[in-house]
């Protein structure tokens, strides 16, 4: 690795955080990872995975994506449920979201930018 080009494999490079591999809380030691400007996350949920609380306050974009299984996103925005894959959703700051994983699904979110003083 140098500090312009990384190789990885994102599940492995997110395991100490939770999935969350690009972003502002990644050592600055690990180059184009640690970024302030976007976060990215790669997630495997097992089926029947869920967040019923609502993921409030959040003044970020966010897009979630399936790259396999079956999800869905609820938001106060509206909900999408994902069967196929590249099925995604995306939404702006203020909405709140939850989640479930209706069979074992592995997904893919951005959200941006990555900071701490937002």
């Amino acid at each position: 690795m140098t500090e312009r080009w990384h190789t990885g494999n994102a599940a492995e490079d997110g395991a100490d955080t939770r999935g969350w591999f690009v972003g502002h809380f990644i050592d600055p030691s690990q180059g184009v990872l640690s970024s302030k400007d976007v976060e990215v996350k790669w997630a495997t949920h097992p089926q029947g995975d869920k967040r019923i609380e609502w993921t409030k306050g959040d003044q970020r974009t966010t897009l979630v994506m399936l790259i396999d299984g079956h999800f869905r996103v609820e938001s106060t925005a509206g909900s999408a449920t994902f069967t196929k894959q590249g099925d995604y959703a995306m939404w702006g700051p203020g909405v709140d979201h939850s989640w479930e994983a209706f069979a074992d699904s592995v997904v893919l979110t951005v959200r941006w930018p990555s900071s701490l003083n937002l």
